[in-house]
C-alpha cells in the first residue's frame, strides 16, 4: 500500500513566499513533512517532490485495521498539521490510497513519480527562466508547448543553466527511509560500554534516475 499526500491549494500558497522554480525551504518543509509521515505512519520508505510525497507500507501493514477513510483522513491531518507547525502558516494535505498487486508495480509506481518529477522539474526552470527574462506568461507558457525535451535543455543551456548539473532533489526527487546506524551507550548492570544499532531516518537527495 502507498499513501500520496498532495498540498491543496499549493500554487496558490507557493506564489508570493518562495522562490520559483524551487527553494530551499520549502523543500525542507516537504522533508519534514515526509518525515513525520513515515515516522507516526510506521512506513518504510517515503518519496517527495514538488509538493506531494508518497509513503509505502509493508504488505502487512494494519494501522487502523486498515479503514480507507481513517487512513486517508489521518495521513492528511498529520501532514497538514506537520507543514503547517514548520512554515507557520496555515495549509492543507489531500490524501489517496495506492494499492499493488507486487513489487514491480511498486517499482513502476516511483518510476513514474521520479519521471514525472523530472517533467516538472525542466519544465519549471524553462517557464521561470523565460518570466525572469520578462516574457508574459502567455508568453512563456506558448513558447513552451509541444517541446522537445532537447529544446527545452537548449533554451536553458542558452541561458547559462544545464539542467543536469541543478541538484538532484530537484530534477528526481528525496527519498528517505530507515537505517541502522552504530553507537555507543552504556550496560548499568555490566558496568560497560555497548555498542547498539538503533534506527534513524536516511534522507536521500542523490537519487539516480529510476531509483526513486
Amino acid at each position: 500500500m502507498i499513501i500520496r499526500v498532495d498540498g491543496r491549494g499549493f500554487s496558490r500558497f507557493t506564489k508570493s513566499r518562495f522562490e520559483k522554480p524551487f527553494d530551499v525551504k520549502f523543500h525542507s518543509l516537504m522533508v519534514q513533512t515526509a518525515k513525520a509521515l513515515i515516522e507516526e505512519l510506521h512506513g518504510i520508505y517515503a518519496y517527495t517532490e514538488s509538493d506531494e510525497i508518497s509513503v509505502l507500507f509493508r504488505p502487512e501493514w494494519d494501522f487502523c485495521d486498515r479503514s480507507l477513510e481513517k487512513i486517508v483522513s489521518i495521513s492528511a491531518s498529520i501532514a497538514s498539521a506537520t507543514f503547517t507547525h514548520a512554515a507557520e502558516t496555515v495549509v492543507n494535505f489531500d490524501s489517496r490510497v495506492w494499492l499493488g498487486a507486487n513489487k514491480s508495480q511498486v517499482v513502476d509506481y516511483f518510476n513514474w513519480r521520479q519521471a514525472d518529477a523530472t517533467r516538472c522539474a525542466l519544465n519549471g526552470w524553462c517557464y521561470w527562466t523565460l518570466r525572469k527574462a520578462r516574457e508574459s506568461v502567455g508568453n512563456a507558457t506558448s513558447a513552451l508547448e509541444g517541446k522537445s525535451v532537447a529544446f527545452k535543455n537548449q533554451l536553458l543551456f542558452q541561458n547559462g543553466i544545464n539542467f543536469n548539473e541543478l541538484p538532484a532533489w530537484q530534477q528526481r526527487g528525496t527519498g528517505l527511509y530507515w537505517e541502522k546506524y552504530e553507537k555507543e551507550g552504556y550496560n548499568p548492570i555490566q558496568d560497560k560500554a555497548v555498542l547498539t544499532t538503533p534506527r534513524r531516518i536516511k534522507i536521500e537527495e542523490e537519487l539516480p534516475m529510476k531509483d526513486a
